[in-house]
């Protein structure tokens, strides 16, 4: 099993994970609890370096045989 791949696996889908939760913050003027409108981008961009790192370790792993 190729642990690079699987890794890059793991930080897009919560680089996803990220991007829809702030997304979502934002739009609704925060989530209610400790995060405001405007901080809601942080898990946003987080979640963007997230999701690109990700697809980057996927994309440059080469296949082992």
């Amino acid at each position: 099993m190729n642990m690079k791949r699987t890794f890059g696996a793991i930080l897009t889908i919560l680089g996803i994970v990220g991007i829809i939760w702030g997304a979502y913050a934002f739009v609704m003027g925060g989530d209610g609890a400790s995060i405001g409108q405007y901080t809601a981008i942080v898990p946003f961009v987080v979640g963007l370096i997230f999701f690109f790192a990700g697809i980057n370790l996927v994309k440059t792993t080469k296949d082992q045989t």
